[in-house]
């Protein structure tokens, strides 16, 4: 997506980031750099808004149940090792399903 417009940051650069920019994930420069583009692009102001409900959907009707301990063991594991390069991601499947059954446990 793109506006058109020419930007000082690109529109697929802040659309590649927007979870990093609603999650607070960002330094305070990309921050500002990411507000700056939405003040000048309404199309990515519009996709921001669209994500920023969506997570404020699912947090209300999904951020009441509890994860197994275990499980958020298992996930945060499999992340810093993703992040070691210690191991490599699970690609999602070309047809949108689930994983193989086979895939190795975390």
């Amino acid at each position: 997506m793109s506006c058109g417009n020419p930007h000082e940051t690109d529109c697929s650069e802040v659309l590649e980031h927007l979870y990093e920019y609603l999650d607070n994930e960002m330094s305070d420069d990309a921050c500002a750099k990411f507000k700056q583009h939405f003040d000048e692009c309404h199309p990515c102001l519009e996709k921001y808004g669209l994500e920023q409900a969506v997570k404020k959907l699912v947090k209300r009707c999904c951020g009441h149940d509890d994860v197994p301990t275990d499980l958020r063991s298992k996930v945060l594991t499999r992340i810093e090792l993703i992040r070691a390069g210690e191991v490599a991601p699970v690609p999602e499947p070309a047809d949108g399903g689930s994983a193989p059954t086979g895939s190795p446990a975390v």
